[in-house]
């Protein structure tokens, strides 16, 4: 578990509610809805019938399950929540790995409404941050959207549009004084203090010490500036990697 600070009081959760139908459906996990399907011995049609009849579903026939389950075709975010009611499952379970903040709500099969009231913003500035990526929150509103979405620290920070500013901080920090970087780097991810620091330096060393052996081997400036900016480039897979390893 990644050592982060967090406030001690938390929301209590809400109870899940229907997702509307949006334009963008989230990501499906075809192969998922299949095995669980087969698991509950049911055919395409029983699928389609219960969406029909249980969910107020009525346009949904078996091809629109198979098509789902072939991969040709997705379910739209209420489809998606009705089909988990007739498999018998979370949501989550027939969503592929979330990629944005909208996506985690869709996942943990919360409705806007829920969310923003749990982690205390209005509800359009909450569905503003879903459409931009972009999270405006007290460290108190970040610890509780982390804890209700059940979000791992990869995932909040790109979940709430920071990897590009981590990235442009860790390159920095690695190209020049890490140790300038620890405070910045802190305000994006929330790490402490002595966790982020013993990072920064361990991927400082990576990065110099990569640098120093390419140039002894006689590769050249070239290949070292080419071998650099792949590790760069990079940068904030290594930063989470080296994290990960510091926790084991």
């Amino acid at each position: 578990m990644w050592p982060v600070r967090r406030p001690s009081a938390r929301p209590s959760q809400p109870t899940p509610h229907p997702l509307p139908a949006t334009s963008t459906p989230p990501p499906f996990n075809a192969t998922a809805a299949r095995r669980l399907r087969a698991a509950l011995g049911m055919a395409p049609e029983h699928v389609a019938h219960g969406m029909r009849v249980s969910y107020g579903h009525p346009h949904i026939t078996p091809e629109h399950v198979m098509a789902w389950e072939r991969g040709t075709a997705s379910p739209s975010g209420s489809e998606l929540t009705a089909l988990a009611g007739v498999l018998w499952c979370a949501p989550g379970e027939l969503i592929g790995r979330p990629r944005t903040l909208r996506e985690h709500r869709i996942a943990r099969g919360f409705a806007p409404e829920d969310v923003a009231r749990a982690v205390g913003h209005e509800l359009h500035a909450y569905l503003r941050m879903e459409e931009t990526d972009t999270w405006r929150g007290t460290d108190r509103q970040s610890a509780a959207l982390a804890d209700l979405l059940g979000l791992g620290l990869p995932d909040f920070v790109t979940v709430t549009g920071r990897d590009a500013k981590l990235g442009e901080l860790l390159r920095n920090a690695v190209t020049t004084r890490w140790q300038a970087y620890v405070r910045p780097v802190a305000k994006v991810v929330p790490l402490d203090r002595q966790f982020l620091e013993s990072a920064l330096q361990g991927l400082h060393q990576d990065y110099q010490g990569h640098m120093a052996a390419t140039l002894s081997w006689g590769g050249g400036s070239g290949d070292a500036g080419d071998t650099g900016q792949e590790f760069l480039a990079r940068i904030v897979e290594h930063f989470w990697a080296k994290l990960q390893d510091g926790t084991e």
